[in-house]
């Protein structure tokens, strides 16, 4: 019984993160270009984790932004840039 909490509780919780996430990158864009140092939201060709970005708005660091705005954001781009 003890069990069957335990992996009923995992797998909820694996399946609200996977929501969580795929609704984020449904709602949102990646826009590069426009991270401050730190704050980038994945890795890059550069650097192996989120938040590791050592310069602000380097070209290949990105973060989500609500669809529509990253073309408005100055600097901002929806493909990387060198």
């Amino acid at each position: 019984m003890r069990n069957s909490i335990l992996v009923a509780s995992a797998l909820a919780t694996a399946l609200s993160l996977s929501a969580t996430a795929g609704a984020q990158a449904g709602d949102n864009e990646k826009c590069y270009g426009i991270a401050k140092a730190g704050k980038n939201d994945c890795q890059t060709a550069t650097h192996s984790c989120a938040g590791t970005s050592a310069t602000d708005a380097a070209g290949d660091s990105w973060i989500y932004v609500p669809k529509g705005t990253c073309d408005k954001i100055n600097g901002g781009s929806l493909e990387p840039k060198a």
